[in-house]
């Protein structure tokens, strides 16, 4: 196995990673289906100054070095057996926040000791004990909360309740301090509810790809930032691999992107210290992208900059 600091792109750690990990866990976080990003190329704008970067966003009082998010991904010692521990502490050493899944293989309150980010948390709406877990997520200091709605998985399948209605969303918020965002929206209806019932926050997602024949999360972003209009931060995740994937969907209007799986690649090859090189990575090259683009910063990022490309049906 090379140094991690011999690997010089994000998707080189998920070779490491298949070789590292057994056939079954590997495949958890294998492939992604990538068609959707390929159908979208750039437009860069020329002779604009892009020295003085920026990429910092700030979300819910919190100053975010970068949009890259480490996204939720459950039972991470199924990759590592320090899990969310060692996620944690590269996620800190790269000052990228992390999003802890209510399954988490470590407890919240002992992820939460570790954390020197801001540390966000996500349960789905329809698991078993997910009003505890909220409750010992805020008390842990969590400074926002994701819940996800659709369908959550039992052994890798969708759970007996594959919906969640608002009632059960307003009876898990009761009484919690965090800001709340609705992760797994994919229409502007949805986005538009969500806003009107009082979310701070939206995740376009379709949380893993449980949802068969759907459009990605990246083909409907724009529709609904459109549709939120700007009265709360829109965030995106779904298949994010590459620097390239991150920069289109901030020019599509997304404040921030969740990054689950090339985290788990770093997490399975070298620990902490691939996680802290994974996001390292990404975040350098997308500032690299965006200084090509002739965006210093995300404000500059705009939909000109890049085209959608139509699908080609065979």
């Amino acid at each position: 196995m090379p140094p991690s600091g011999e690997l010089v792109n994000a998707l080189e750690f998920e070779e490491v990673a298949r070789l590292t990990l057994p056939a079954a866990a590997y495949s958890t976080i294998a492939g992604g289906d990538r068609a959707a990003f390929e159908r979208i190329t750039f437009r860069p704008r020329m002779m604009v100054p892009a020295l003085d970067m920026d990429l910092s966003v700030e979300l819910f009082g919190d100053t975010h070095f970068t949009p890259i998010l480490v996204g939720p991904v459950a039972d991470q010692k199924r990759y590592h057996t320090d899990g969310e521990l060692a996620t944690v502490r590269g996620a800190t050493a790269a000052k990228a926040a992390m999003i802890v899944s209510s399954r988490s293989s470590v407890p919240i309150a002992d992820v939460a000791a570790q954390a020197k980010t801001p540390l966000w948390f996500a349960a789905y709406v329809d698991e078993e004990g997910a009003e505890a877990r909220l409750q010992q997520a805020a008390a842990a200091g969590c400074t926002a909360i994701c819940l996800t709605i659709g369908a959550s998985l039992e052994n890798g399948r969708p759970a007996a309740n594959p919906r969640a209605d608002w009632k059960a969303i307003d009876r898990l918020r009761r009484n919690l301090a965090p800001p709340i965002l609705i992760k797994g929206l994919m229409t502007t209806q949805d986005a538009k509810a969500a806003v009107e019932r009082g979310a701070h926050g939206i995740v376009v997602s379709n949380h893993g790809g449980v949802a068969s024949n759907t459009l990605a999360p990246i083909e409907v972003l724009p529709s609904i930032v459109d549709a939120v209009g700007g009265r709360v931060p829109v965030l995106v995740d779904g298949s994010f691999r590459r620097n390239s994937d991150i920069v289109k969907a901030l020019a599509f209007g997304a404040q921030a992107v969740l990054v689950a799986r090339p985290v788990m690649w770093g997490l399975a090859a070298y620990g902490a210290e691939g996680v802290q090189a994974v996001i390292e990575i990404l975040q350098s090259d997308v500032a690299r992208n965006m200084g090509a683009l002739g965006a210093p910063t995300l404000k500059a990022l705009t939909r000109s900059m890049v085209k959608v490309h139509q699908r080609q049906y065979p």
